[in-house]
């Protein structure tokens, strides 16, 4: 018989769930949500701190077993941060069991997006050039410290494959409201709201 795998050739995971998505280009669609845990970043206004937690440690079979339960094939991968694990192997699985992939990263980790539908990057401190350039979407939130030449330096990454998006923390008026100025001074960058918090689902 073969070896069961150790725990180190699992993937650490939060939770997996069917819902819609809530932010960005594909705000809207139906999707299976995979939370990797863990996260390195720190951000102070993180609203998922709770994905720092373990709670399964699933090989990435169970993981395409667990996406099949639901109708959707849109899968996100999301976190935490999924590129401080090794999520190769569960990507290629996903993409070949007819899966679309969308990835959402802070950009910390420069990876293999070849297999990937949908890169948004949601840059931080540590976001990698390379990975910038890989992106399909890259979504900044914009706090209360955010100023706005750190939003406009990200406008050098649009282009005919690249759209960029601007998201008000917490969906805060204030925070929205400096989103609205910066675009429409700037009409190539576009406004991301958290639907899921508006219509109040997971």
């Amino acid at each position: 018989m073969p070896q069961p795998l150790s725990a180190a050739e699992k993937l650490k995971v939060n939770e997996i769930f069917y819902s819609v998505q809530g932010e960005g280009k594909y705000a809207g669609a139906a999707a299976v949500f995979v939370r990797l845990a863990g996260c390195t970043a720190g951000c102070e206004w993180c609203d998922t701190k709770y994905a720092a937690k373990t709670n399964f440690l699933l090989t990435p079979a169970r993981i395409l077993a667990a996406v099949k339960k639901y109708p959707a094939r849109r899968v996100v991968l999301t976190g935490g941060e999924p590129c401080e694990q090794n999520i190769e192997p569960l990507i290629k699985l996903l993409q070949k069991n007819g899966c679309e992939i969308h990835l959402e990263t802070n950009g910390s980790r420069d990876i293999n997006t070849a297999h990937i539908f949908c890169v948004t990057v949601s840059p931080k401190k540590n976001a990698l050039e390379s990975m910038l350039k890989k992106s399909d979407v890259i979504k900044l939130v914009v706090d209360g410290k955010t100023t706005k030449s750190k939003i406009l330096k990200y406008l050098e990454y649009i282009n005919k494959k690249t759209s960029f998006f601007i998201q008000p923390e917490g969906n805060k008026k204030e925070n929205l409201a400096k989103c609205l100025q910066i675009i429409k001074q700037n009409p190539r960058i576009r406004l991301s709201v958290q639907l899921h918090k508006l219509i109040n689902i997971k």
